[in-house]
Formats: structure tokens, C-alpha cells, sequence
């Protein structure tokens, strides 16, 4: 099939698929007239670039799973170098799931600060000489 087609049937475009190919990841293969062609399998390799690249993956981590199936394998994660970029990729979400829920534990921290000490202000308020409750932004209430 040609570059339209191929583009077409993975859901990308041309121009990604020109990107690919410079960065070899999909095989540049031509024509007697010049034109490039492309085969079922090379669909597979984009679809295999399509879910990493959709989980996050990186365009160079698709490499690995990309290589296992220009290789032969039935699946692009069946390479040790692949499951090598699984654990990394792993690792990076769990190290952004734990900054995550720092910075989550901070601003509940925040916000149970910030409605302790506007319940205390309304309080104050409702005591007869009591302060008069002043806007954040430098009004009154």
C-alpha cells in the first residue's frame, strides 16, 4: 500500500509517517517508480507506536517494541529490551504518583488551613464588638 493508505488505515498522517521513517522507525521501502510501500506489517508497528505513544511512552521508547516486531515476534513487548522499558516506564509513574500525592497531601493541608481560619473569622464576626470580616483581595465584606 501506498503512504496515503497506510495513513489512513493507522490514523495518523502522512507527514507523521515521513517522521517515522527519518527517525527509523518504519522502514523506508520503495517502489520501481520511486513511490514508498508499506505491508500489514508495518501497520502493526504503528499501531504498536500508537498504544505506547497513548500510555505516555516517548517516540524513542517505542524503539524497543518496534524492533521486536521488524524481528519476527508475534508481540513488541516479547524483547528483553522492551520489558527493560516497561520497568523505566514504571518507575517514572510511580515516582510521579508519590510527587503527586505530596503536592495532593499540601493543598488539602492548604485548604483545611484556609476553612479553619474562616470559620474561626465568622466566629469572631458573630461576637458583638467582634472584628468585621475583610475580603482576601483588600475590600470588606
Amino acid at each position: 500500500m501506498r503512504i496515503g493508505e497506510l495513513a489512513a488505515r493507522a490514523g495518523t498522517t502522512t507527514r507523521t509517517l515521513r517522521y517515522y521513517e527519518s527517525r527509523g522507525l518504519l522502514p523506508a521501502r520503495r517502489d520501481a517508480h520511486g513511490h514508498r510501500t508499506y505491508d500489514e506489517g508495518d501497520l502493526r508497528l504503528l499501531a504498536q507506536i500508537r498504544t505506547l505513544r497513548d500510555f505516555g511512552f516517548d517516540l524513542e521508547e517505542t524503539r524497543p517494541f518496534v524492533e521486536c516486531l521488524r524481528a519476527g515476534h508475534p508481540q513488541g513487548d516479547s524483547c528483553p529490551a522492551s520489558l527493560v522499558v516497561y520497568r523505566s516506564k514504571l518507575a517514572e509513574l510511580d515516582a510521579l504518583i508519590g510527587q503527586l500525592t505530596a503536592v495532593r497531601e499540601t493543598v488539602a493541608g492548604q485548604l483545611a488551613r484556609a476553612e479553619r481560619a474562616r470559620d474561626e473569622l465568622a466566629a469572631e464576626a458573630l461576637v458583638p464588638g467582634g472584628p468585621e470580616p475583610v475580603c482576601e483581595l483588600g475590600g470588606q465584606r
